[in-house]
């Protein structure tokens, strides 16, 4: 190749380049990044609280949230067997256990064993297992009572 050859070839793409660069960008902008633009909006924290409630999420403050862990945790609550002469008051112990992303049953087992609401937490993970609900598991917070059969547990935590 000769010196002008090349010299023209490197005009040639330079003329390439900048035709493409400008129609990039002061070209049409295309349909996607159109969409995209309208989707985007800013919402305010009241707009925000409102679009999460309406589709279903629940939202609180920190405090709040607080607040209802304090109120539930562990709170003893009295039950009462039918009246007889030998009727005796029984303390049955309500928590909340959070079920979050990733979690198994064999770690709600656990949470249950620590907050003493079942004996065993292996055993419990054996009868969800039994009962071929451990993929029904679902993130969330549910409430459960020490006074509560492992059936009426699994129906609660397990839908």
């Amino acid at each position: 190749m000769t010196p002008n050859t090349l010299r023209s070839f490197a005009s040639g793409l330079l003329v390439a380049a900048t035709a493409m660069s400008a129609v990039y960008f002061f070209g049409p902008q295309s349909e996607a990044s159109n969409s995209k633009k309208e989707e985007t909006k800013v919402l305010s924290e009241s707009e925000m609280k409102a679009e999460l409630e309406e589709n279903g999420f629940v939202v609180q403050t920190q405090a709040e949230w607080d607040q209802k862990l304090a109120s539930t945790q562990k709170a003893p609550v009295q039950t009462q067997t039918p009246k007889t002469e030998t009727a005796q008051k029984e303390t049955a112990y309500r928590t909340i256990v959070n079920v979050s992303s990733g979690m198994t049953a064999v770690d709600v087992g656990t949470q249950l064993q620590r907050a003493k609401i079942v004996p065993s937490g292996f055993k419990f993970y054996k009868e969800v297992e039994r009962r071929g609900v451990e993929n029904k598991l679902r993130p969330g917070t549910y409430v459960v009572q020490s006074d509560m059969t492992t059936e009426e547990i699994i129906a609660v935590i397990f839908k």
